[in-house]
């Protein structure tokens, strides 16, 4: 059975009272509950705070980024050996905005993966395709493309516990969301492509949707049978809405 797991991105906000605020209430009004699984991934700095305001929760804490070297001569970078030391147990690899806005390309974010995998974290890949690729109905090319890139350096064998989330680029912060049978499509694709490798990992692994997901949307999206839960960006800022969308998650297990 697949446990769904809401992973809340915080992107490049917050500050030490807003994320108390918003921790303590998300600590307050998500029940606990073994159907499904939450995490939050705040800026690097906050990690700390956030971990303490955590501490005896169910929440877990998940990271935004992780550089794909251990140790050395790479000013600014935050190894994955660093983020399991101020108690991430997740941490998003490959977000689009990583691979658009910071020359991320494919290779990277396989060598990426690989290194949250070697410090014992749970990598969350991010795969999808761009608005334009999807006109030319090339998605299943991209996506294929991205998870082949690190298949290629990690064996499918590996990815015991790993997450995927299909997060197509013309629906993040756009306000548009891919229909839940758009979304339901590629992930029985993704799903796919791992079954032809091990189907019994296949059916284990989880793969969850980012793009626009919100409240209102989250029951349609998630009682899709391939897909697992959710990576929320904005509605994770929003402690009703995301208490909203993990109640969604509630039950959708498969």
């Amino acid at each position: 059975m697949r446990r769904p797991l809401v992973a809340g991105n915080w992107k490049l906000n917050g500050s030490r009272a807003a994320n108390g605020a918003l921790l303590r209430a998300l600590v307050s009004g998500c029940r606990d509950d073994a159907g499904r699984e939450i995490v939050v991934c705040p800026p690097f700095v906050y990690l700390p705070d956030a971990a303490a305001l955590l501490g005896g929760s169910t929440i877990g804490l998940g990271a935004q980024d992780a550089a794909a070297e251990s140790a050395g001569a790479f000013t600014g970078e935050i190894s994955a050996a660093m983020l399991a030391d101020v108690g991430c147990r997740y941490v998003i690899v490959g977000h689009s905005e990583r691979r658009a806005l910071y020359g991320e390309c494919d290779d990277m974010v396989a060598r990426k993966f690989a290194a949250v995998l070697a410090a014992g974290l749970v990598p969350i890949l991010c795969v999808g395709e761009t608005l334009e690729e999807r006109e030319r109905d090339q998605t299943e090319a991209v996506v294929e493309r991205q998870l082949r890139a690190v298949l290629g350096r990690v064996a499918a064998s590996a990815w015991q516990g790993a997450v995927v989330a299909y997060e197509p680029v013309w629906a993040i912060g756009t306000g548009r969301t891919a229909t839940p049978q758009q979304a339901q499509a590629v992930h029985a694709f993704i799903r796919g492509q791992f079954a032809t490798l091990d189907a019994r990992m296949a059916g284990q692994l989880r793969i969850l949707y980012g793009g626009s997901v919100k409240g209102a949307n989250a029951a349609a999206l998630f009682g899709m049978p391939d897909i697992d839960g959710g990576l929320v960006g904005g509605a994770s800022l929003d402690a009703q809405d995301f208490i909203l969308i993990c109640d969604a998650a509630s039950g959708s297990a498969t």
